[in-house]
């Protein structure tokens, strides 16, 4: 009997209290998972981490037409370091580095103080010897009409003819008091000439329109137009380059200048821009090779400068064979984007694109494809900005933040 009375169910406080608190513990632990569940939902779709790349424009040219690679610097045909004729200094510079300057403008000015004084002299001796001139054209008219009234004198027997003598000697005397008068005249207006030069020179001027790349003076600074001693002493006030003269100039071995002629095909290509091939060619092999590098410069010409372009800039090219001329659609502007930015839907190319805070998914239509990066046909804009690195599951609308 004892051992019935033990398989009774217990139905006390305590029994029913125990299995209360163990379905709380698992109402908790689901509760607790699905906070966990939703706490990743919102961080891995919601606010996915991506990496994007810029949808960039591009031409290039066929490459095996190729028949020689070298390289070299854009170099300027035009391009000065301004300085001053006269040595002095700087009182006022009116030229930064980037600014475009016309031809004559005015870029700096010189201490003028010394030179005003000496022009102010100048013009003093002038107007001294220009009333001395007048002064002697009296005296020597009155002279002449002396000598003509001695001359009726002496043939009426009035006069002797030895102050006639004496009349004609002081005439011509006066005569030529008044050429050197004349003379020293011409010597002071050039001497004023000479000084409102030398004033001119202390305004320093753009000796043709271009851009200005360096700024080399500054106000106080003594400038000369020879280089002087001790390093203290500019030569000149900053560098004028002309972009409308840029050009190519690359050293071709020796060895293979025969493969370059006059007008032949280029393709350039910056290092600043390896995507960017530039449509260019040949203008003229200089005719002398360097003995240490033996090498032969070539100077290669721009179908069309473009402000990207700028002077000292390290540039490849490639020469074309004639016998294969580059193909006119080489040089088409074409978008590229890295090839990890196309995923596969099915059949269909797309990518997701960056709006905002959230992504945009579109179909695209994917061209060529050289090295890491493809060509797109048709989808997408230059500018815009795709996602190259981000989770499988990313879908249209979701919320993202760029790495």
């Amino acid at each position: 009997m004892d051992r019935l009375k033990e398989l009774r169910i217990d139905r006390s406080d305590k029994a029913r209290g125990s299995k209360g608190g163990l379905i709380l513990g698992i109402l908790a632990l689901l509760l607790a998972l699905a906070a966990g569940g939703g706490w990743w939902w919102l961080s891995r779709v919601q606010t996915a981490e991506v990496r994007v790349a810029t949808v960039q424009q591009t031409s290039g040219a066929a490459p095996e037409a190729s028949v020689l690679d070298a390289s070299g610097y854009v170099a300027a045909r035009l391009k000065a370091t301004v300085s001053s004729k006269i040595t002095g200094k700087i009182i006022e510079v009116l030229v930064e580095e980037g600014m475009e300057i016309a031809d004559g403008q005015l870029l700096a000015r010189l201490d003028d103080a010394a030179v005003q004084r000496q022009l102010a002299l100048a013009q003093a001796e002038l107007s001294s010897a220009r009333s001395a001139l007048a002064e002697t054209e009296v005296l020597a008219a009155d002279a002449r009409r002396t000598v003509k009234r001695l001359d009726k004198l002496v043939a009426g027997k009035i006069s002797s003819q030895s102050q006639l003598d004496t009349a004609q000697a002081n005439h011509d005397a006066l005569l030529a008091r008044l050429a050197l008068g004349r003379e020293q005249v011409l010597v002071r207006e050039s001497q004023v000439a000479v000084r409102r030069q030398q004033l001119d020179d202390t305004f320093i001027r753009a000796p043709f329109a271009g851009v200005a790349v360096t700024k080399n003076a500054q106000p106080g600074e003594m400038i000369s137009p020879v280089s002087a001693g001790g390093g203290f002493t500019r030569t000149g006030v900053c560098t004028l380059v002309d972009m409308g003269s840029l050009e190519i100039e690359v050293d071709v071995n020796e060895a293979y200048i025969n493969r370059v002629k006059p007008d032949q095909r280029v393709v350039a290509t910056l290092d600043a821009y390896p995507d960017w091939k530039i449509p260019a060619a040949v203008i003229t092999t200089v005719p002398t090779a360097d003995r240490q590098k033996a090498t032969v410069r070539v100077r290669i010409a721009f179908d069309a400068l473009d402000p990207r372009i700028l002077p000292d800039m390290g540039v490849k090219v490639a020469f074309l064979s004639e016998d294969e001329p580059e193909r006119p659609e080489s040089f088409q502007p074409r978008l590229t984007v890295p090839q990890t930015a196309i995923r596969q839907d099915g059949s269909q190319d797309v990518v997701y694109v960056i709006q905002g805070e959230v992504v945009e998914r579109r179909a695209v239509q994917v061209g060529t494809r050289q090295g890491d990066r493809v060509d797109i046909e048709a989808g997408l804009a230059v500018g815009e900005k795709v996602v190259i690195s981000g989770p499988e599951e990313l879908a249209d609308g979701d919320r993202v933040k760029v790495q």
